[in-house]
């Protein structure tokens, strides 16, 4: 089976090259370049996609005399061979916890999920749930993810019948019942998520938008076991800190994206400024998004007001800091609003930089 997803991988390469304008009538020529653009794919540290251009085009002169030279054979000790390709970076031993692995329970709980994913995703890329092929083909990275995701879920699940009176992450913790969980804490006292992301890094699936999204449940999780520690100590949650938080946290949000909105537009990001140009039009939205500010604004206001005199002050400081120290700026006090040109032709706008 994995042989025969090793081969599927090469021909779609293959017909993808192909479609671009790369081929060559020597087979051998066009499996080698298939291979060279797995290679080129392969995590290496923090280099992208253009510095290993850079790099590959800066000495393959030299690498080539080296060869013609007779200084390095062309099966070098230490390269293991995978099908026609050679693998000249062969994978390190990693911690256990370090191996993206999933669990048959993982995969039976995920199993709906997925079924209902296809179900209802797979017409909007114009395949057909019924047709084998469609499933087939892209099954192995979606099971795999949407059971790792779950099986992160049931570790969770753990940490949460842990005695409140012991840290989850205390190294405390294993002399209280090393069975119960154990697993659980050693992979949320990591970054749980670093598998499945060197996973979609290779598969060339990972992007930004991902990483926020696999962020963003990392934190639902972190609050999820901090409410459930709440409510088994029988302690209220304080609806205000969570009303006042809330909006603090939408003004920063906001905030952000007009700061980063050329950059959202260039990558073709979620940013709240599109969203607003999407729905009210170019002329109407940055209008419209003004008094969404100024109304999220009134209401911090008043909520800091209803704060405690001493919190209160210690918020406004801890924001004074956060901008002094690089932060940017949020709240009524701490600036003004500075909302950028709406780019009302994006796609012309991404064109124009990718020239640049």
């Amino acid at each position: 089976m994995e042989g025969l997803e090793k081969l599927e991988q090469v021909q779609r390469t293959i017909h993808l090259l192909h479609s671009v304008g790369i081929s060559d009538a020597n087979p051998d020529s066009e499996r080698f370049l298939a291979d060279f653009t797995f290679l080129l794919m392969q995590h290496c540290g923090e280099l992208d996609i253009t510095s290993k251009c850079e790099l590959i085009s800066k000495h393959m002169s030299k690498i080539s005399s080296l060869f013609i030279d007779g200084a390095l054979p062309f099966e070098a000790k230490g390269c293991s061979m995978v099908g026609n390709a050679a693998q000249l970076y062969p994978e390190p031993d990693l911690d256990p916890l370090d191996d993206a692995m999933v669990g048959m329970d993982s995969m039976m709980r995920s199993n709906s999920t997925l079924e209902d994913f296809c179900r209802s995703y797979f017409m909007f890329h114009n395949m057909e749930a019924s047709q084998p092929r469609s499933i087939f083909s892209y099954l192995p990275i979606l099971s795999f993810t949407e059971s790792y995701i779950y099986q992160l879920d049931g570790f969770n699940e753990k940490l949460l019948q842990l005695p409140s009176s012991v840290p989850v992450f205390s190294k405390d913790f294993e002399d209280v019942d090393s069975k119960l969980g154990a697993k659980s804490v050693r992979m949320f006292r990591k970054d749980p998520f670093r598998p499945l992301l060197i996973v979609l890094e290779r598969q060339g699936l990972l992007t930004e938008r991902i990483e926020e999204e696999l962020r963003c449940g990392e934190e639902y999780w972190a609050l999820e076991r901090e409410l459930c520690s709440a409510l088994v100590s029988n302690k209220e949650v304080n609806e205000l800190h969570m009303e006042f938080l809330s909006v603090s946290e939408l003004l920063v949000e906001v905030s952000d994206d007009l700061f980063d909105y050329e950059d959202d537009v260039v990558e073709n990001n979620f940013n709240i400024l599109r969203m607003f140009v999407k729905y009210y039009g170019p002329s109407a939205a940055p209008i419209m998004l003004a008094k969404f500010i100024t109304e999220a604004e009134e209401k911090y206001d008043g909520l800091l007001k209803a704060l405690d005199p001493e919190l209160s002050m210690k918020y406004q400081k801890r924001c004074e800091e956060a901008t002094s120290e690089g932060g940017k700026t949020y709240g009524p006090s701490l600036g003004t609003w500075h909302i950028p040109p709406v780019i009302e032709d994006e796609a012309r706008y991404r064109a124009a930089f990718s020239q640049a």
